[in-house]
């Protein structure tokens, strides 16, 4: 049996597949690679049969989204890592071996990610991962080599093994037992920030989320939601929401509320002030769907009680960004001083 088994979610992405399966295959042995398709209504079960005979295909009955489909493949695997990797990233050889033994090494990283670049702009670091995630006082996300809407030149600057708060879904590797144990992703946010949420869970019971640029992957990005899209925009506004209420104290989740309120509200008012009404109404109906079912997301919080610490980002990433002018993750004010909360 396989040590790793690469697994690729696909939903009607038979341009992706075409692309990039062959290299993932060809680059990813002698590891297992899996395709499980989400319900697809396109050829894609089809073209797999005809090309890739070799490869175990999952077929999942509906699209229950980006968590659902990775929990409902996941449990038929029994590797003992498993990478969550996007359809539409293109690996490089022997990527996973260093993957491998650093895993082995250091038993207490329970996941982790490789550099991540834009396939693209191969010469900068992608928007979903980039060098490893963070998360701000207040629950926003960002990357080294990439904040808000800012990537980076890949200039070797972040090419240190370090921990990081969060792992991109784009390219995950998660050791197989602790993801059962901790009920995969969060089904309830259909698609985005889920990773995020995990590798939460994952630092609240004690595990380690780690960065590994010894191995490169290059993402194309976009390929369900591109960005700026409205439903894109409503999910991560909910899910961020939901993802601090899921993990957070009481005392520390009121406290956070009120302030992304206050943040989030500008967020909206700037996009009615560039005249993108359908992004500002995104952000309410994120706002009222949270709420509405805040008791729901509650709930998840008291179903995992540890209460181990993860590495969040001392101050605002939005002032740092917008009022200091600080676009680099290597200029933030006390970048390395990760306080625990």
């Amino acid at each position: 049996m396989a040590t790793i088994a690469v697994v690729i979610l696909n939903y009607n992405g038979r341009k992706f597949l075409q692309q990039f399966l062959r290299g993932v295959v060809e680059f990813s042995a002698p590891q297992e690679v899996i395709v499980a398709d989400n319900a697809s209504t396109d050829d894609s079960v089809a073209y797999l049969r005809k090309n890739f005979p070799q490869i175990r295909l999952i077929l999942l009955e509906e699209n229950g989204g980006f968590s659902a489909g990775y929990n409902q493949a996941i449990a038929q695997i029994e590797a003992e890592y498993v990478v969550l990797l996007n359809s539409d990233v293109a690996v490089t050889p022997q990527w996973l071996l260093p993957i491998e033994a650093y895993l082995a090494q250091n038993k207490d990283v329970v996941a982790l990610q490789p550099k991540i670049l834009a396939y693209h702009t191969p010469t900068h670091f992608e928007y979903a991962g980039a060098g490893g995630g963070f998360l701000d006082i207040w629950g926003y996300p960002f990357c080294r080599g990439r904040i808000f809407d800012t990537t980076e030149e890949d200039k070797e600057q972040y090419d240190d093994a370090l921990p990081v708060f969060w792992a991109s879904g784009a390219c995950m590797v998660v050791r197989t037992d602790t993801y059962k144990s901790l009920g995969g992703l969060e089904e309830a946010f259909f698609a985005h920030m889920e990773e995020i949420d995990l590798c939460w869970r994952i630092w609240r019971n004690g595990g380690k989320i780690h960065y590994l640029p010894t191995s490169t992957v290059y993402h194309v990005g976009g390929g369900t939601l591109a960005q700026g899209h409205p439903k894109k925009t409503y999910l991560n506004f909910r899910n961020n929401l939901a993802l601090l209420a899921k993990n957070l104290p009481a005392w520390a989740l009121f406290r956070k509320l009120v302030v992304r309120f206050c943040l989030d509200g500008l967020a909206c008012l700037r996009f009615v002030g560039k005249g993108e009404y359908p992004q500002a109404r995104a952000v309410g109906k994120a706002y009222w769907h949270f709420y509405s079912r805040f008791r729901f997301w509650r709930k998840k919080y008291k179903a995992f009680p540890n209460e181990k610490k993860a590495p969040i980002y001392p101050y605002s990433i939005v002032w740092q960004y917008y009022a200091k002018g600080r676009k680099k993750f290597m200029d933030l004010k006390q970048k390395r001083n990760f306080r625990h909360d």
